[in-house]
């Protein structure tokens, strides 16, 4: 894999993680087939990125008390789940900021161009009555 790929995997992993924490902090009742059809990621995606989330100590787990299937979990964000949501959103703004300001600094770029050719086509077209 090449490095580029490796970078454009990890942020697609961090963004995922991030809709993972923000769907889990809006409702910790849902199963993760629930999870999967909310963030639009796969089932075993979701599986590893709360796992992985279990382990760090950032989500906690419980039974439901009432529920028909006793394979049914709370997916709780500890403390630090609550910590680490906040700075991965941070990241993601930040991320997310500097991509807007390269976009509309393109989007100038291209208006420019776009007014110099519509320029010169009227030339063209006064010139060539």
């Amino acid at each position: 894999m090449k490095a580029t790929d490796s970078r454009q995997s990890e942020r697609e992993v961090s963004e995922d993680v991030l809709r993972v924490l923000q769907a889990l902090k809006q409702n910790s009742e849902m199963t993760q087939r629930d999870l999967s059809r909310k963030v639009g990621i796969s089932l075993g995606k979701v599986n590893f990125i709360l796992k992985a989330l279990i382990k760090k100590g950032l989500v906690k787990t419980h039974n439901f008390k009432n529920s028909r299937n006793k394979k049914a979990y709370l997916y709780i964000l500890t403390p630090s789940g609550i910590e680490e949501k906040a700075r991965i959103t941070y990241r993601f703004l930040k991320k997310k900021m500097m991509e807007y300001e390269r976009l509309e600094e393109q989007i100038r770029l291209l208006r420019k161009e776009v007014d110099e050719i519509e320029s010169s086509s009227r030339i063209e077209v006064d010139i060539n009555p």
